[in-house]
């Protein structure tokens, strides 16, 4: 996620269906706004859901190669 960019528009929070996504409470970026952050990262699914709809384009999604 690139925080700096994000206005907070809480798109990604509303389409993520596993509730991964949440806007920051108490801090903001450099532009005075709420962003996105990973609140249960362990619980993405990776269907990039919030990376579709951010009209900003913050938000990459990307899977990664798990070791046995």
């Amino acid at each position: 996620m690139d925080t700096e960019r994000c206005k907070g528009c809480s798109l990604c929070v509303v389409a993520c269906p596993k509730k991964v996504i949440a806007l920051t409470q108490t801090t903001v970026n450099v532009n005075g706004y709420r962003y996105a952050e990973p609140a249960n990262p362990d619980d993405c699914i990776g269907c990039a859901s919030c990376g579709i709809v951010c009209p900003d384009g913050c938000i990459t999604v990307y899977r990664k190669k798990m070791e046995d």
